[in-house]
């Protein structure tokens, strides 16, 4: 027998194997990856994913919290999991785009060593300011930082996360300048920015809605392309700019690469399905959140725009990490 005839009787049987794994696949509990502790919104998010696709799926699915370094374990344990589509990661944009240029020495590639599923759902960023503050829109607020130059603050939650980095992104549209007060977590920044000592922050709008609805603080702005249902008041930045502006935080599901593209599939549809039924459609409004219709190439383009997106906001603020 030549070489050559080997070769292909090895790859036709390989194929074949593939095949039948995928037919059966699955036929054991797989395992959501999140890279944060219980609690979060991407936690409770998963879990609610879990139980409904795990039920188009036939298979009980558990959520593993590997939280620690902005998510980046979570990410490697996924990594270095073997690729056979029973271990996922809920993954969000801090973990599949952001740390992609804001750390020197990631242990992944987020566009070679993950394929993607879908797209849990997006949250876009609320512009919220302390009710004291005297701006109410997003003109106002340019009007008044051009007659206090240097002189107003906005918080986030620490330097490269998704709000400070949003933040960069707006002052780039916008063409003001603000100074940058970083906090360690978002929980102590929210307090000064109620209590006053900071005017402004951006936050994704489950954290700051229920503050919002509650008057302790006062929306500006929203940072996707249309108002949100859950604010309809407020307007976006985009149309009292007048210009494109779309920054959203969002969560998906990825696999490590060389997963069987009939795994994906298979993966893919039922993540679909869940994403529209009942509970968790609930659970994303409950949250202000959206579930995009993207088919799985769509969501890997999407994931590459945004790795390219953030990594202009990475260098524009100067953020890095070691």
């Amino acid at each position: 027998m030549t070489f050559t005839r080997c070769i292909a009787l090895a790859l036709g049987a390989a194929a074949l194997a593939t095949s039948a794994m995928s037919q059966q696949f699955p036929d054991h509990t797989l395992r959501f990856v999140v890279g944060y502790p219980p609690g979060q919104n991407v936690d409770m998010m998963a879990r609610a994913f879990a139980d409904a696709m795990g039920k188009e799926l036939g298979q009980n699915i558990i959520v593993d919290n590997k939280p620690g370094a902005n998510g980046i374990l979570g990410a490697q344990t996924v990594k270095t999991a073997k690729a056979d589509g029973y271990t996922l990661l809920f993954g969000t944009s801090g973990q599949l785009a952001i740390n992609q240029s804001l750390y020197k020495k990631l242990p992944y590639d987020t566009l070679k060593d993950f394929l993607a599923v879908g797209i849990a759902g997006t949250a876009p960023l609320v512009l919220v300011a302390n009710p004291g503050f005297a701006p109410k829109n997003v003109q106002e607020l340019l009007a008044y930082v051009k007659a206090h130059p240097g002189k107003v603050d906005f918080g986030s939650g620490g330097s490269g996360i998704t709000a400070h980095l949003a933040m960069e992104l707006f002052q780039e549209a916008s063409g003001v300048k603000l100074n940058h007060i970083p906090y360690k977590g978002s929980p102590a920044a929210m307090n000064d920015l109620m209590g006053g000592q900071i005017p402004l922050m951006m936050e994704p709008l489950p954290s700051v809605l229920p503050y919002v609805r509650a008057g302790k603080l006062k929306a500006l702005a929203i940072t996707s392309p249309r108002r949100n249902p859950s604010l309809p008041d407020v307007p976006t930045v985009a149309e009292q700019l007048q210009k494109d502006f779309d920054v959203a935080a969002w969560s998906g599901i990825v696999v490590p690469a060389g997963t069987p593209a009939p795994v994906v599939a298979r993966l893919s549809e039922a993540f679909r399905k869940a994403g529209h039924s009942p509970a968790v459609q609930q659970m994303l409004a409950s949250s202000g959140l959206e579930f995009p219709t993207m088919s799985t190439p769509q969501f890997q383009a999407f994931m590459e725009a945004e790795v390219k997106k953030w990594a202009r906001a990475v260098q524009q603020s100067g953020a890095q990490v070691d």
